[in-house]
């Protein structure tokens, strides 16, 4: 899949007439790769969510991902426990890593796959995900989140 496909398949996906306007932004700072070494754990980016949309949240973030270059992303997330101030998620979604997405070891091309557990409390969000195993054991990145309503 291309960039320009990627791009138009999360347009498609998020940017319907009677959701066109994202609920929650998010500013991811940074990264720690768990089992993992010569990771850049520096990665800034920005996320729009529109919220329970057929139950899910959408999102799509562009990024400065773990080998130094642009990235972007678009996931889904079931959330699946909800307090007061936050909610635990389980997300699942497609990013494109330019050049580095066949160092992954599932991937088609420079997309990968990627999922794992969100978690929200309050302005602050974390991401959990598995590693491969080989690379790194897992990644935990991390943030501030705020509503747009």
């Amino acid at each position: 899949m291309t960039r320009a496909a990627l791009i138009i398949a999360a347009l498609a996906a998020l940017c319907t007439p009677a959701r066109s306007d994202p609920d929650r932004l998010s500013i991811l700072l940074g990264s720690a790769h768990v089992g993992g070494d010569g990771f850049d754990g520096r990665n800034p980016g920005i996320a729009l969510t529109w919220e329970d949309v057929a139950g899910f949240d959408l999102s799509a973030t562009a990024y400065r991902n773990s080998y130094g270059r642009g990235s972007l992303a678009v996931t889904a997330a079931l959330p699946v426990i909800r307090w007061a101030d936050g909610e635990a998620s389980i997300f699942v979604g497609a990013a494109l890593y330019p050049e580095d997405g066949r160092r992954f070891r599932f991937h088609a091309g420079d997309v990968v796959p990627v999922g794992g557990l969100q978690l929200r409390h309050r302005n602050l969000f974390l991401q959990l995900m598995p590693g491969d195993g080989r690379a790194m054991d897992a990644v935990v990145a991390g943030g501030v989140t705020f509503s747009i309503d």
